[in-house]
């Protein structure tokens, strides 16, 4: 393995002779250069060609960007990142213009022009750059459930009514667990419905015993809808 000093050396004799070169010569040369240094073919052109690019690269130096969002920009996407119950960043980068409409309006916030603009036209992946430290300290939801990816491969299910996403009755129960940091003591679930055609979502608070759920729980989702139910998962 060549060092970076050898590496420089090599560059500034190889250039001006890759410059004058033909093109089948420069493959040639090419072939050379990329035994001798383990450079990718492409990186080997690139650095042949631009001078500044090398000696950067020799140094160390990495590109380096302005940072624009900072300080009371950076507070002021979080406050409205909390408020707006932590979503992503694809979700609330739309979201943002009626968000501050709105917030300001209510005197929720309380921001400078130039703070506004800045927020108005942020990206979605600027946005995850700003919030990565708070979602680091920000903790995780626990689960309550096991994935049962295992059991749902190996055992065959058959059932009267094959799944139609196209029309409604088919739907997607989901179990959220409202404990906090803990699944210890007792504490509220919501039993979440959706009809995965219309969109069409019923809620319904339930509270988890050692037999599991009411008979009364379960049947909700039944009486929400207007239209058949002909399958769940």
């Amino acid at each position: 393995m060549m060092s970076l000093k050898s590496k420089r050396e090599l560059l500034e004799v190889v250039r001006p002779r890759y410059l004058k070169a033909s093109k089948s010569e420069k493959q040639k040369i090419l072939d050379e250069l990329t035994c001798a240094t383990g450079y990718h073919r492409k990186h080997a052109i690139r650095v042949l060609k631009n001078q500044v690019q090398v000696q950067n690269h020799l140094k160390g130096k990495n590109k380096t960007y302005k940072v624009i969002y900072r300080g009371k920009v950076v507070q002021a996407l979080e406050q409205i990142w909390e408020i707006c119950g932590q979503i992503c960043s694809k979700r609330l980068q739309p979201y943002l213009p009626e968000a501050i409409k709105v917030l300001e309006r209510c005197q929720e916030i309380n921001i400078t022009k130039d703070t506004k603009e800045l927020l108005l036209k942020i990206s979605s992946a600027s946005i995850d750059r700003c919030l990565r430290p708070v979602r680091i300290k920000s903790p995780h939801g626990l689960s309550t459930t096991k994935p049962g990816s295992l059991l749902k491969n190996l055992i065959p299910v058959r059932t009267c009514t094959e799944w139609d996403q196209e029309r409604p009755g088919f739907m997607e129960i989901d179990l959220v667990a409202h404990c906090g940091n803990t699944t210890e003591g007792q504490y509220l679930n919501t039993l979440t419905c959706t009809d995965i055609c219309t969109g069409w979502t019923d809620v319904t608070a339930a509270s988890l015993t050692r037999s599991g759920f009411s008979s009364n729980t379960l049947d909700a989702p039944k009486t929400a809808f207007s239209f058949a139910r002909h399958r769940f998962r």
